[in-house]
């Protein structure tokens, strides 16, 4: 009996080791997978309010579409930002890499039902595309393109501003005291430009969140222009700034513990 039981012991832990051995070979292959095949185009649409007070307005940021013809993607991500009904929504930059893939782009982001407002990233530069299609498809939103310019919402409430890549890194844009602030920018290290400015939410993207962030690390690898805000809310001298991670990938078609996102701010 006893030597029965002591059989079944010694079973039992091969057993477990042969199971924790199991996870332990698989977790690498299973991470894989997830990165190249599921969050790529796991949208997480994540919800913030930035203060106590009873909100009035709904607003809603994505960026960095990186877009390449993925036209169903893309789609998606329009549908999710409709199925929000924001008051408003703000992109911060790299709308596409190559000129070719524009008028598909532009004709999706047409059929979001709410004013657009947008800026440039440098990738929209580097395709060396006019922003004239760009600028009519933010207005006929009724939003706007917004290079170094501050442009007022529909209702009066809120006064945005959107930073173009090259001259703002010269001077820094004014802020409407009478009205309440959205500051869109495309790389988030540009906060430390507006110290001394009281701005009451900041946009910006770039970072991808780094795509690939190991759990207690963090981001692998971020781009420049990113310094320590590479994802997620940061409380400022400037005011609260917000990094998405954007909904595209740049440059290889993988995202771990960082999927694309769509935010919402209720202000």
């Amino acid at each position: 009996m006893q030597q029965s039981s002591r059989l079944s012991s010694s079973r039992s832990i091969l057993t477990r080791r042969r199971f924790l051995l199991a996870t332990l070979l698989c977790a690498p292959v299973l991470a894989v997978a997830d990165a190249k095949c599921v969050e790529p185009e796991w949208i997480k649409v994540r919800r913030l309010r930035l203060n106590s007070k009873t909100p009035t307005h709904r607003v809603v940021h994505f960026t960095d579409v990186h877009h390449k013809g993925n036209r169903d993607y893309l789609l998606k991500v329009v549908d999710q930002i409709n199925a929000l009904s924001p008051d408003f929504v703000c992109f911060t930059g790299d709308l596409i890499e190559e000129g070719k893939h524009l008028p598909e782009a532009l004709e999706l982001l047409g059929r979001i039902k709410s004013p657009l407002y947008g800026v440039p990233g440098n990738h929209d530069y580097w395709s060396k595309v006019p922003f004239a299609g760009i600028e009519k498809t933010f207005s006929a939103s009724g939003g706007a393109w917004l290079l170094d310019e501050i442009t007022v919402t529909a209702d009066g409430q809120f006064s945005i501003t959107g930073a173009a890549f090259f001259t703002f890194k010269k001077q820094p844009l004014a802020i409407d005291p009478r009205r309440r602030n959205i500051f869109l920018m495309h790389y988030p290290a540009w906060i430390e430009k507006l110290a001394g400015q009281k701005i009451d939410l900041v946009l910006a993207g770039h970072s991808h969140g780094g795509q690939v962030r190991l759990p207690f690390y963090g981001p692998v690898f971020v781009p420049f222009g990113v310094d320590r805000y590479d994802l997620g809310l940061f409380r400022t001298a400037a005011g609260p700034l917000y990094v998405n991670p954007g909904i595209g990938w740049f440059p290889l078609p993988i995202r771990f513990n960082c999927r694309p996102e769509i935010t919402v701010f209720e202000m």
